[in-house]
């Protein structure tokens, strides 16, 4: 045994077995752009025509229907989702099928065609871990290698569906255990990621541009940063809400999906109902602001993450949204939970504002990035992912947001894989 390991080791230290593994990182990171950029492609047109058929609605418990049957009959292990591809790093004798990238790719795009309000990172990170997963076996990688080479996977599909490739990077390190950085599989990540996300934007793909003015004129004295001590305070208070309402999201999740379950044994059924209450709630509120990605509304100034920039106001459509998510993802939905974060969020961020005297563009911003920070467990990707967005003017205020929502947030987020290798401060 001891001579095959070594025999290993010796092996992967050549430079030709240096430069198929780094070919095979450009392969990967190649087709994850590609298949982001369809997939984006595909979300922007089903979200045009349910704009302009709104009756698709009603065909959401069918839709919902034949996803959890073509899981239950084909899926196997793909249900877990992106539990599944956290589960393959940490022990990478596991395999992700590579039939989940089709099922998630179908899945999502026709939950959003038919209104499910559900995310798109689910899909990308999926997409990702699938491809990998199928070219690791391909290549014949070792265990150690397949495993940087999965991070990788997750750093691209990240990067290219939000646009934000070095937060894409972090995220890719930083998601897999609370309070530990996998900062070996930092090089790959980072290549991976900057590789996806400029092969998806080569197809033409263009992501939303969220208008954030405070603070983007350089100070007299030549620097970018200032802090306004007042200020700081108000979005210390914001923060400690914005982690709440992680915590809310999180374990109202955790509540809901057994619930879905124990009620409704046949997986199909889930689903089904799901779109069913979707409908209810529709009905109830007298509003579709809350279905799909939320990105644009189909009404003027309707409840959107690029409205919440604006100086309208929107109350509870943070909780509204809540609502929405929870009730379509805890069905058994296909999509993820990282843009309905966003839209929490900014949505918060917007409504605290003018009670906090706070620039709605800022705790909007704030908002967008912790809130999704704190449920995932990673707040250093998120304050990057700040700048990426939104300019690097409001730096310590999203770092400082992101800081105080992952404390607040617990330690249930909405991976439930993750492990705690270093419990959270004051906990």
């Amino acid at each position: 045994m001891a001579k095959s390991r070594l025999k290993l080791n010796v092996t992967m230290s050549k430079p030709k077995d240096y430069m198929t593994w780094f070919l095979a990182l450009l392969i990967m990171a190649g087709l994850v752009g590609s298949f982001c950029a369809v997939f984006l492609w595909s979300l922007e047109k089903a979200t045009e025509l349910r704009f302009f058929h709104p009756a698709l609605l009603y065909g959401l418990p069918f839709i919902g229907a034949a996803i959890g049957y073509l899981y239950a009959k084909i899926g196997g292990a793909s249900e877990k989702g992106n539990n599944l591809l956290i589960e393959e790093i940490d022990d990478p004798q596991n395999r992700v099928p590579l039939r989940m990238a089709p099922l998630v790719f179908i899945g999502t795009v026709t939950s959003h065609l038919c209104g499910a309000s559900v995310g798109r990172e689910g899909t990308a990170l999926q997409l990702g871990g699938a491809t990998a997963s199928f070219l690791a076996r391909l290549f014949k990688f070792n265990s150690k290698t397949t495993r940087l080479y999965l991070i990788a996977s997750l750093a691209a599909g990240f990067g290219a569906v939000f646009g934000t490739p070095i937060a894409g990077a972090v995220f890719a390190l930083e998601v897999l255990a609370i309070g530990n950085i996998e900062y070996g599989a930092l090089f790959p990540a980072l290549i991976a990621s900057v590789t996806a996300d400029w092969v998806c934007q080569k197809w033409g793909i263009q992501h939303t541009v969220y208008h954030v003015v405070f603070g983007n004129i350089a100070q007299r004295e030549g620097g970018y940063f200032s802090v306004n001590a007042i200020l700081l305070v108000k979005i210390c208070l914001a923060s400690v809400a914005f982690g709440l309402a992680s915590r809310l999201f999180s374990q109202a999740l955790h509540y809901v999906t057994p619930i879905f379950k124990k009620l409704f044994p046949k997986s199909w059924m889930r689903p089904f109902m799901g779109g069913i209450a979707t409908i209810l709630l529709v009905w109830l509120f007298q509003t579709r602001d809350y279905l799909g990605l939320g990105i644009i509304a189909p009404e003027l100034h309707g409840a959107s993450l690029v409205s919440f920039f604006t100086d309208h106001y929107y109350g509870w459509a943070w909780l509204l949204k809540i609502l929405f998510t929870v009730t379509a993802l805890g069905a058994g939905f296909k999509g993820g939970e990282v843009t309905p974060l966003f839209f929490i969020g900014a949505a918060l961020g917007n409504s605290l504002a003018i009670y906090l005297g706070v620039p709605t563009e800022l705790l909007a911003a704030v908002g967008f990035i912790a809130v999704f920070g704190a449920a995932s467990n990673t707040p250093l990707a998120c304050t990057i992912m700040g700048v990426e967005l939104f300019g690097s003017a409001g730096l310590i205020y999203y770092a400082l947001g992101c800081s105080i929502a992952y404390l607040v947030s617990g330690h249930k987020g909405i991976y439930t894989s993750q492990s705690v290798k270093m419990p959270k401060a004051f906990l």
